[in-house]
C-alpha cells in the first residue's frame, strides 16, 4: 500500500469520534490530568496548536484532552505496514486524526507544512511540535520558523501548550504507558500579523519566539537554547 498523497488532508471521520468517546472519558477517569485554559482554544475554524514535546504519548494526549478534534502529523510509516498489524496501525493513526507524511528535513519537511497548511484551510485544529521532535532531556529547544509560516500563510491564531509529565508515562524504551501525574496547559491564542508576509524570514523568526515563549511559560521547562537536531516528523 503507498502512502497517502502529500497534499490530501482530510477530517477525521467517524471512527475517530468512535475512538475518542471511548479513550477519552477512561483516560480522564484513570489520570486525571490537570488541565487549564482550554477555553482559549477557538471552538471552530483554522488553529494551530502548538506544543512542547516530551514522550511519543503527547499526540495521543492532546487530541484527547482539546475540546475539539485536533490533527497532527506522523510518519507514513505507521500507514503503510501489511497483514493484520499494517491494518492496526493504520486503523489507529487514522482514527486519532493522524495525518501522514515522509519523514525528514528539506522537501520533506516543506511537503509536511504543506498538509499542515491544507489541514488548516479545511478550518481544522493543526498540532505541531515547534521543536522538532520530542525533547530526551526534559529541555525545552529553540522553536523551528514551520509553526510560524503555517501561521501566516493561513492566518490561523497559534495556541501555545505546555505539557508536562508526558515523559514519565511512556519513556524511551517502554512499550507500555504507565499511571503517572500529568498536565495540560492551553495559553491565550497568538495572532499572526495579518501585514507580515510568510516569506519574511524576520517576521517567521519573530512569531515563533513569540510562541515558544507562551510554551516556556506555560511548561516551565529549563531552556536549551539550542535547537534540538532531529527531523520535523517524529515517531
Amino acid at each position: 500500500m503507498t502512502a497517502p498523497s502529500a497534499r490530501r488532508a482530510t477530517r477525521p471521520g467517524l471512527v475517530y469520534y468512535v475512538v475518542r468517546g471511548i479513550l477519552r472519558p477512561l483516560a480522564l477517569l484513570l489520570y486525571r490530568p490537570t488541565i487549564t485554559g482550554r477555553e482559549h482554544v477557538p471552538r471552530t475554524g483554522a488553529v494551530i496548536i502548538a506544543s512542547n514535546h516530551l514522550s511519543l504519548i503527547d499526540s495521543i494526549v492532546i487530541p484527547l484532552v482539546a475540546p475539539r478534534p485536533v490533527q497532527f502529523l506522523t510518519k507514513s510509516d505507521y500507514f503503510t505496514g501489511t497483514g493484520f498489524s499494517g491494518w492496526v496501525s493504520r486503523t489507529f493513526f487514522e482514527a486519532i486524526g493522524a495525518v501522514a507524511v515522509e519523514r525528514g528535513a528539506g522537501s520533506q519537511a516543506q511537503a509536511a507544512l504543506d498538509r499542515g497548511r491544507d489541514v488548516l484551510e479545511s478550518g481544522s485544529a493543526f498540532a505541531i511540535y515547534p521543536e522538532g521532535t520530542r525533547s530526551t532531556d526534559g529541555l525545552l529547544y529553540r522553536g523551528r520558523t514551520g509553526v510560524a509560516w503555517l501561521s501566516l500563510a493561513t492566518g490561523a491564531p497559534v495556541v501555545p501548550v505546555g505539557l508536562i509529565g508526558t515523559e514519565a508515562i511512556q519513556p524511551v524504551g517502554t512499550r507500555w504507558p504507565r499511571v503517572r501525574p500529568v498536565a495540560v496547559h492551553f495559553g491565550a491564542p497568538i495572532a499572526p500579523d495579518p501585514d507580515a508576509p510568510a516569506t519574511s524570514g524576520r517576521a517567521r523568526r519573530e512569531l515563533t519566539e513569540q510562541v515558544m515563549a507562551g510554551i516556556h511559560a506555560l511548561s516551565g521547562q529549563e531552556l536549551a537554547g539550542r535547537y534540538n537536531d532531529r527531523p520535523l516528523v517524529d515517531g
